[in-house]
């Protein structure tokens, strides 16, 4: 959908959450009715007309595009370019992951060292990003869906193979609630697919503890991070050790 039509859509939503008719708007705009059904059948119009449009439903542009941002679809990935946004910071970086875990300002300042004003531009710069809209007192709204993630192969999961990867692995999996479990098989392809569907749900019910038991003291939390993988893979000294299949 182009701009222009989404605009039109959204002020389609004004004028019935308004209570105005086409007919009542074609007065208000000197046109004809069939005139104002076929501008918004079509969801042609030219900015100019959406100004005049706003205006008899007294609220400006700002309003408009807010509406149409709250009707997007969430965001299941950020482009290449925003991820590199994302990573070239790494005040923005941290702020972004807290921000996927729905932190407040007040918690990332308490925990990490970073000033009430930083983390602030920090999220200014996400909602410039589409990642969240920020509103009023420091508070946002996440505008991705709950099946987000970075890009595979994007600059965020590069990152974090480069430095993140080897300091996760590190760790002995042996503390309290930790756990390492690798599983090699063979299973069909459409059996893969359940798996994977199934690993989804859990991480979703992971975010989902997460942000139940924000309501606990501080001092009751700790710190997890759940890393799930599934992937068609043999390690390279096996893969060298394969027999040929027969030609």
């Amino acid at each position: 959908m182009s701009g222009t039509q989404s605009l039109v859509g959204a002020l389609k939503t004004e004028l019935r959450r308004a209570g105005i008719t086409y007919a009542q708007l074609a007065r208000e705009l000197g046109l004809a009715e069939s005139t104002v059904k076929r501008m918004f059948s079509r969801g042609e119009m030219t900015l100019a007309r959406i100004d005049e449009i706003l205006a008899v439903l007294r609220l400006d542009f700002a309003d408009l595009a807010r509406e149409v941002a709250l009707a997007a679809p969430p965001r299941r990935e950020l482009t290449p370019e925003q991820e590199r946004a994302v990573v070239a910071d790494p005040r923005l970086l941290l702020t972004a992951i807290c921000a996927l875990s729905q932190w407040t300002v007040e918690q990332i300042v308490a925990t990490y060292t970073i000033s009430k004003p930083q983390a602030v531009a920090c999220l200014l710069a996400l909602d410039r990003l589409g990642i969240l809209e920020l509103r009023a007192n420091n508070r946002y709204r996440l505008k991705i869906d709950k099946t987000f993630r970075w890009r595979p192969h994007g600059p965020v999961m590069q990152f974090f193979r480069q430095h993140a990867v080897g300091d996760y692995f590190g760790g002995g999996f042996d503390g309290e609630g930790e756990t390492l479990v690798l599983v090699h098989g063979q299973v069909s392809p459409a059996q893969a697919v359940q798996f994977d569907d199934r690993l989804q749900r859990l991480a979703q019910d992971f975010a989902a503890q997460h942000l139940a038991d924000q309501k606990l003291p501080a001092t009751e939390r700790r710190a997890y991070t759940m890393l799930v993988g599934l992937r068609s893979w043999l390690f390279a000294p096996f893969r060298e050790m394969l027999r040929q299949a027969a030609s």
